[in-house]
Order: structure tokens, then C-alpha cells, then sequence
């Protein structure tokens, strides 16, 4: 009798410490902290695959901790609709753009202007300095979205159909040059010097072959991706928006986090970004060899010309009366 009920004792210990192991995983799985990603990224973009190294990131650094869900081409939220989704709590992380972020918080649209970020190293040390901590402070506030690093996106520069002498704004008069279409994208473009011309991305190549427009204006590497190099023969190296996104967590998600997991998705996330930053740099510095041996000529022009004309053009506009007073002249004055 003895025997029968030690026997039955520890298979009922036995069976206790299989379900309990069979459970763990389950648990486990439902104590780590989900973040669900969404971008509009294809996956051969740098700032696709940045996502896979701030994943990676986060295994090492704080393993079993994260579930980090990564959704690209849009398919989780459509383009632009991220921000609203991230404030309500609905989606943990993005990437979000300038463009995105002054809507909410007009200042910011100073940095959708032309020449006020003057390259890539610019670029990193206004928004990891007291300027960027003071406005993400403002967008935390704001918009209930938390930016965590700056994600630099390309260079902007002119491309021209034929080929032709621009050393200042006055040069570019009478060329019409395609914009987006929208005001703030206008402007830039007639800040140029140019006329702008709006334009759907998907007709700027039949419209430079038929001669509809006489430029456009993208980073080397959509000039690449797009052909446009077929049907232009010059690139002039203005470089009059240097373009960035900022990968940013809803304040949700981040109110939760204990300050050890906070710091461990920041870190994360300036890994991420200067993956995406260094690889971009790398891939615009390349394509100007490229754009030669397709026949192009590439020409670099007064350039200190050009900022001087345009940020004088937006200082004497409208968009100028939100930003704070001397923040152009800070940003100028970083080094």
C-alpha cells in the first residue's frame, strides 16, 4: 500500500513538473514586451533592413525580453497613418518624417526648409544636441510619440534634362523643375529659383523624355532606382534638403518600460540608425562615379550661393513666423 501511494505521489510530481515545463515558454512568451514595427520600407531599403539590426540588438542585449514584430511595405499601416496610430496606442514603433512631425508641432517644419541641415554629420549633431532634445521634448508632449534617433534618408539634388551652367539660384530660372505636389514642396522649388512643376513620382521619367519638365529633384539613390539617369544629362550637386526620418515609440509603450529597458531600446535604436546612415552614405558617395560613366555630367555650384538665397527666401515667408526666434541661427551656428 505504501509503495502503491509513493508510486502514485511522485508520478503526480512527475506529471506536475511536465505541465509546469510545458507552460514556461507560454508564459515567457506572454511576459515579453511586444513591439509591433510599421513602415512603408521595401525590404532592399537601408531603412527596411535597419529594423532587422535594431531586432538583433535587442536579442543581445536584452534576450527574451522583446517580441520585436517587424511589418514592412505598409502592411500593417498605411504611409502617414502611423503617428495617429502610434498616440492612440496602437502601434509601439515607426520611423516618421519632418513632414509628419510639423503638422502637430509647426516649429518643426523648419526642418522641411531648404539648407538649414547642411549634410549627414550636421544632421547627427543638431538632433543628438540640445536643439534636438529640446523640440523631441516638445514632440513627446505633443503628439504622445517619443523620438528615439535620427535616420538620414539622402540628399536631395537637381537633375536636369540638358545640360547647362548653374552656379547660382538665378541660373535655374524658367527651368521647370518637378516638385511633389504639395505647397510646402512648391515652394522649395521656386526657393530654388526654378518653376516648380507638380508632378506624380510615377510620370517624372515620360516626362523628362518628352521634355514635359526640364528637371526633378530626388536623392542619388532614387535617380538610380528610378532610370531618370536615361533620360537627363546633368546632376547638379545643390544639396538643398538633406533628408531624415525618426524612429519613434508611442508614449505608451514607453511609459511602460523600466529605465534598464528604455535605455536598451535606445540603444537599439541609434544602432539601427547608424546602420542605415552609414550604409547611405556610402551608396550616395558611389553613385556620383556611376551618373559619369552613364555620360552625365555632375557639377557642383556656389552652394553657399544657393543657402544664402533660399534660407533668406524662407526667413521673408510665412513658414518662418513659426519658427522659434534664433533657432535657424542655432542650428547655423552648429558645428
Amino acid at each position: 500500500m505504501k509503495h502503491s501511494l509513493l508510486r502514485r505521489t511522485l508520478l503526480a510530481t512527475a506529471s506536475a513538473v511536465v505541465m509546469i515545463g510545458a507552460l514556461l515558454p507560454a508564459a515567457q512568451a506572454q511576459n515579453k514586451v511586444v513591439l509591433r514595427v510599421s513602415t512603408p520600407a521595401v525590404p532592399d531599403d537601408w531603412h527596411a533592413k535597419m529594423w532587422t539590426v535594431f531586432k538583433d540588438n535587442l536579442v543581445k542585449s536584452a534576450p527574451g525580453e522583446f517580441d520585436v514584430q517587424i511589418n514592412l511595405n505598409a502592411s500593417l499601416f498605411k504611409q502617414g497613418t502611423e503617428p495617429a496610430a502610434m498616440a492612440r496606442g496602437n502601434l509601439e514603433l515607426s520611423s516618421i518624417s519632418a513632414f509628419d512631425i510639423a503638422k502637430l508641432v509647426p516649429e518643426f517644419s523648419i526642418f522641411t526648409a531648404g539648407y538649414v541641415i547642411r549634410d549627414p554629420e550636421h544632421q547627427q549633431k543638431v538632433f543628438n544636441g540640445p536643439i534636438g532634445a529640446e523640440l523631441f521634448k516638445t514632440v513627446a508632449e505633443k503628439m504622445d510619440v517619443t523620438p528615439l534617433s535620427t535616420v538620414y534618408l539622402g540628399t536631395r539634388q537637381v537633375n536636369l534634362r540638358e545640360a547647362r551652367n548653374v552656379r547660382t539660384p538665378a541660373d535655374l530660372k524658367g527651368v521647370k523643375l518637378r516638385m511633389p505636389g504639395t505647397k510646402e514642396w512648391l515652394f522649395l522649388g521656386e526657393a530654388l529659383g526654378a518653376t516648380a512643376t507638380p508632378l506624380a513620382f510615377g510620370e517624372v521619367y515620360l516626362g523628362l523624355k518628352t521634355g514635359t519638365i526640364d528637371g526633378q529633384d530626388n536623392p542619388l539613390p532614387s535617380v538610380r532606382a528610378a532610370k531618370f539617369y536615361e533620360v537627363t544629362k546633368q546632376i547638379v550637386l545643390t544639396s538643398h534638403l538633406v533628408d531624415g526620418i525618426f524612429i519613434a515609440i508611442s508614449n505608451k509603450a514607453w511609459g511602460a518600460m523600466t529605465p534598464a529597458q528604455k535605455q536598451k531600446v535606445t540603444a537599439a535604436a541609434q544602432a539601427a540608425s547608424s546602420y542605415n546612415n552609414e550604409n547611405r552614405i556610402k551608396e550616395e558617395s558611389q553613385l556620383v562615379d556611376f551618373f559619369k560613366q552613364q555620360g552625365l555630367q555632375v557639377t557642383t555650384p556656389d552652394v553657399d550661393a544657393f543657402r544664402k538665397s533660399v534660407q533668406a527666401t524662407y526667413q521673408n515667408s510665412d513658414y518662418a513666423k513659426v519658427w522659434p526666434k534664433g533657432l535657424l541661427e542655432r542650428v547655423n551656428q552648429t558645428k
